[in-house]
């Protein structure tokens, strides 16, 4: 390791980021938080401005970067394909230019193959396209991250939080591996410039693999302190679901009918190679659940 290292993080506002900046100057890289509205930025590190959809601003955000984490996406817009697409095509080459020596990716867990939604294939696709340049890519794939603010957790917790009783499709019986987003930083982290990690892609997951039923009586044992009637019906279209779920939950329609799409694929983990490189035991999603109810 050099004696100075310096990471910039993509999405540093968000919900992965604002927790891996903190954890990454504990480590004692130089950090740099890259967001579209600098002047707002009350969190550590070093902010800069810049936009993945705006190239002309990546330049200078990534000048003199070791090692440029890739934590955005675009699922809240119809068109989130292209989009992300663009960006990560524009991002990669700039990274390139900048001589930047690792992007890291946290992308979705999921097997390679037309069954792949296209929430998930567009996060695979997003992964190839920032390895299209001479930078080496580390990638991290992850099912559902279970902490305050994350889309997917919030839509599981609000869920059981204000119904009395559940209507779900024929997805609920679908296998998830979901990860506590204080391991997912640890792993972010973890491979950041190990060597072992260079150019590798990797699954993480929680200690347990579960349908998304059984994560809903999960989480409302603790949320609410017992489980809750849940009927499982033959038809319920991602459109009607996600009309539904912008009802009963704040998640907007668009990406509420994004990741609704992605539920009927499986997503486990199937290799834990990243054991070797980051060692350390997931938690249980028992206790991701309680770590993600304290953080509120």
């Amino acid at each position: 390791m050099s004696a100075s290292r310096t990471a910039l993080v993509t999405g540093a506002t968000g919900f992965v980021g604002r927790h891996l900046v903190p954890a990454l100057l504990a480590e004692g890289w130089d950090v740099r938080a890259l967001t579209r509205r600098p002047e707002a930025y009350d969190g550590p590190g070093t902010v800069v401005g810049g936009d993945v959809d705006d190239p002309t601003t990546l330049a200078p955000a990534l000048e003199g970067v070791d090692v440029a984490f890739y934590l955005v996406h675009a699922l809240d817009h119809a068109d989130f394909e292209q989009r992300d697409a663009r960006a990560a095509t524009a991002f990669a080459r700039a990274a390139e230019q900048a001589g930047v020596r690792r992007i890291v990716y946290l992308g979705g867990l999921g097997a390679d193959g037309e069954t792949l939604s296209r929430h998930l294939r567009s996060r695979r696709e997003v992964e190839h396209l920032l390895a299209g340049t001479s930078v080496p890519v580390t990638a991290l794939r992850a099912a559902i991250i279970v902490g305050a603010g994350g889309i997917s957790w919030e839509l599981t917790r609000q869920l059981v939080k204000n119904l009395p009783a559940m209507v779900v499709p024929r997805w609920a019986s679908t296998r998830t591996q979901p990860i506590s987003l204080d391991d997912t930083v640890r792993y972010l982290v973890g491979v950041a410039d190990h060597p072992d990690a260079e150019g590798r892609t990797f699954e993480i997951g929680g200690a347990d693999s579960l349908t998304y039923q059984e994560m809903l009586q999960v989480t409302a044992e603790q949320v609410v302190g017992h489980r809750v009637p849940i009927v499982r019906v033959p038809v319920l279209t991602p459109r009607l679901s996600s009309y539904w779920l912008a009802l009963v939950t704040d998640i907007d329609i668009q990406t509420g009918r994004n990741l609704i799409d992605s539920l009927g694929t499986e997503v486990v983990v199937t290799d834990w190679s990243i054991r070797d490189v980051v060692p350390g035991d997931p938690l249980p999603y028992t206790e991701a659940v309680r770590r993600a109810l304290a953080q509120r």
